[in-house]
Formats: structure tokens, sequence, C-alpha cells
């Protein structure tokens, strides 16, 4: 039998935090739903920030609210801080997830903070999850390169991944968040992060601004992980990272796996239809 390898749709959060204009909830709510029909065991629907620096994401609770929640499938949503914690969990969110930064500069533009100084703050919100039973998700940004600080050293991004580890991540998820990540800079990164995690609670989250997202899930794949973030459409980017392309889209990446012989559990027609979707919002149309 082939051997299963999940896609983590990030589409509705990652990808649709840094578009342009406001995108209505009911339309966000529609997108979900698509996607809920698609397979997907894990989808992250929302984020819990400060409407001021994430005007998109604002709408978080109403998202939760009005979507079509199918059996097994888990609906998370991101939280900076104990007030967004507070928020996601009353809005139902099923997980939540943390997000730390390999690189000190796109920590301080990204959260204002240093790498230091964020991963306290997490620490909050990782006891609150502890106490709520809550399961916890950690993101690494920039384990590669960074717009701001140049090329990451490898013991940068493992030394993050232990504290989100030590936190209580269930899983951590790595990503090039600019999508200049070199195959064999990435296969350098995960020699050194698995030294701190196994494979099964490790994901890869590529992006494709320099066209070499698929070529850096398949350098992840020998190294022995087996989910990966993607979002519908090839949504997304970085707002803290100008030119950066959105993440590799969940269609490309769910052919590439199948023609590898791997299984993903999704329906390709239900995903392409979702993708539809979701192109159409990154339009305004």
């Amino acid at each position: 039998m082939a051997e299963s390898v999940e896609i983590f749709e990030v589409g509705p959060r990652d990808g649709l935090q840094n578009e342009a204009r406001l995108i209505p909830a009911a339309q966000k709510i529609a997108l979900v739903d698509l996607l809920s029909q698609a397979g997907f065991r894990r989808i992250e629907v929302a984020s819990f920030v400060s409407p001021k620096w994430v005007p998109q994401m604002a709408d978080g609770a109403q998202v939760l609210a009005g979507i079509a929640r199918v059996p097994g499938v888990s609906y998370a949503a991101l939280t900076p801080n104990l007030r967004g914690y507070a928020g996601a969990r009353a809005a139902g969110a099923d997980e939540i997830a943390i997000f730390a930064s390999a690189s000190e500069g796109f920590s301080r533009a990204n959260l204002n903070a240093s790498i230091a100084e964020s991963l306290a703050r997490f620490a909050e919100v990782a006891a609150a999850a502890r106490a709520d039973g809550m399961p916890m998700r950690g993101y690494v940004s920039c384990v590669t390169d960074c717009p701001f600080d140049g090329p990451i050293a490898p013991g940068d991004v493992s030394r993050v991944v232990a504290t989100l580890r030590d936190l209580g991540a269930y899983e951590v998820s790595l990503g090039d968040t600019i999508g200049r990540g070199l195959p064999e800079r990435v296969d350098a990164m995960l020699a050194a992060v698995l030294d701190e995690l196994p494979t099964d609670r490790l994901a890869g989250h590529f992006h494709d601004t320099s066209g070499r997202a698929l070529e850096n899930v398949d350098v992840a794949l020998a190294r022995g992980l087996r989910v990966f973030d993607a979002a519908v459409g090839g949504l997304g980017g970085c707002p803290y990272a100008p030119g950066a392309a959105g993440n590799v889209a969940t269609e490309a990446l769910e052919a590439h796996l199948t023609a590898l012989g791997y299984r993903t559990g999704l329906d390709p027609d239900a995903v392409d239809a979702a993708a539809a979707m979701a192109r159409s919002l990154r339009v305004g149309s």
C-alpha cells in the first residue's frame, strides 16, 4: 500500500491574510466549507492577532462560527498572545498555533520582539493551552533565509525548534518564508533540526517565490517528513517579506505527491474547485 503524506491546508489563514482587499467573512466561510469536503484532516482558518496589524484576519471568530464543521477535521487558529488564545478558544478553534522566527530581524519586524522575547510571550500561551488540553502547533519562520538578516544558520533554527518542543508543540512547521531556500540548504537545516525532533513531529512549509517549493518538498520527503503545509490556489505571501510569492499551491503539491506514489487522502476535484474559488478571491472577482 502506498505511503501517506498529509497536506495541512493553510490557505484561509496564511493565504488570505496578505490579500490587499478585505475579503468578506461569508466568502472565507464558503472557501473553508469547500476545503472541508476535500479530505483534509487539518485546516487553518483564522488568526487572532491585532486587527491593527492584520486587518484581513479581524473576523476570525465570525469565520469559525459560520463554517460547516465536518467530523474528523481540526480547525486551527494562529494565536500570538494570551488575548489571542482566549479569543480562539472562545470561538471554538480545535487547535492553536504559535509562531516564532529563526531570524532576529524578521522576529522584530513581524512580532516587534526579539526571538527570546517572543518565545517568553508564547510560554504563557503554551501554559494556558496545556491547562485547557488544547493542541498546539509551532511555526518557525525564515528557516533558511531572511529578508533582513540573509542566510540563517541551521543551528539557529534547531534552537527555536527545541524551545517550541519544550513548550509543548505537538508538531513544528518549518517555513521557508521568502521562498529563497536552496535544496542543499534546506537539507542542512533539516539535518540540524532532526537532532531535536523526529520526522513525525515536523512539517515543511515552502513558498514558491523562486519556483523551488516542490524541489524542497522532495528534500524533506527524503529526510522522512510526511506533513506539508500548502495554500489552495497558491494564496499567500508575507507582509514583512516584499516580493515573497505565495505558499506552494495545494493542488500542485497534491498532484506532485500523487505522481511520486504517495497517498494524500484528498479529492483532486474538490481541491480544484476550492482552488478556483481561492484564485477568484485573490483577483477580487
